[in-house]
């Protein structure tokens, strides 16, 4: 068996509008998948807004510093993550194609092998 963790893309602003009824059949949806996936599910969340996001890089000189907002300006940010536990990437793709930001319009997943 190998790790993948599962990237969930999306646009902010998408998300930040969206009503209160889709948000209800979204969660609704990743409840079926982690029923579905079962133990395949190592663990995942959903993010806060990228507006809250920090950034710790260098900046003149070599240290480190925390400033405010995401690494890169980009219209897609990552909204979740699920990591998966699957004998190979064909699997992983397989459960990550349940999950609703893959099929959604404005969303999608990104699947990556955890390097052990």
């Amino acid at each position: 068996m190998a790790k993948y963790l599962v990237l969930i893309y999306g646009d902010a602003a998408t998300w930040a509008a969206a009503s209160p009824e889709w948000e209800r059949e979204n969660a609704e949806g990743h409840r079926r998948f982690n029923a579905a996936a079962g133990r395949a599910v190592l663990g995942g969340a959903e993010l806060e807004p990228v507006a809250k996001a920090t950034t710790v890089r260098a900046k003149s000189g070599g240290r480190p510093r925390a400033t405010d907002g995401p690494f890169l300006e980009s219209k897609e940010v990552v909204g979740g993550y699920y990591l998966l536990d699957a004998p190979d990437i064909d699997a992983a793709v397989a459960l990550a194609e349940q999950i609703p930001e893959a099929s959604a319009p404005s969303s999608g997943v990104e699947i990556r092998a955890i390097v052990t």
